[in-house]
């Protein structure tokens, strides 16, 4: 296995506290349902067909040096489903669940920065609540994304 697929691997087996389910890259589910939520969704680079983020970095830039290690620079996106836009009474009733669940997400992932060691140094990530499409349906959450330097 590669190491970024190691990577993406360890990411999606990151228990967070009050995440019912974690989906990697080889279970995304075409489409989610309430008793699956909140769930997070690894995906790597931006393949959900919109701009999560307006600043794009440079996503599989490789960065090589002829006597040096050989690394590359990821860009992964982690993103937490919470609950549908239609469901409840809007945005403010979501967004204390939201909240509580970034902060789980960082004690989690701060107990693993390398992700198993899989990582060059620490991931980098960039946090962006919002709302967010997957499948026809838009949900209350937030994207996390990574930046990862791993050797090959």
């Amino acid at each position: 296995m590669t190491p970024f697929r190691i990577a993406l691997n360890q990411l999606a087996a990151l228990v967070v506290s009050g995440v019912a389910h974690n989906y990697g890259v080889d279970t995304l589910p075409e489409t989610l349902h309430r008793a699956q939520l909140p769930a997070l969704l690894v995906l790597p680079g931006d393949v959900t067909g919109t701009a999560l983020f307006p600043a794009r970095g440079g996503g599989f830039e490789a960065i090589a040096f002829s006597a040096g290690a050989r690394e590359v620079t990821y860009t992964v996106t982690h993103l937490l489903l919470v609950a549908p836009v239609q469901a409840g009474r809007g945005a403010r009733s979501h967004l204390p669940r939201v909240a509580e669940l970034i902060d789980a997400y960082f004690t989690t992932l701060g107990s693993d920065l390398t992700l198993g060691g899989t990582l060059l140094e620490p991931t980098r990530v960039e946090v962006e609540p919002g709302t967010f499409t997957r499948g026809s349906v838009t949900y209350h959450g937030c994207a996390f994304r990574h930046w990862w330097r791993v050797q090959v």
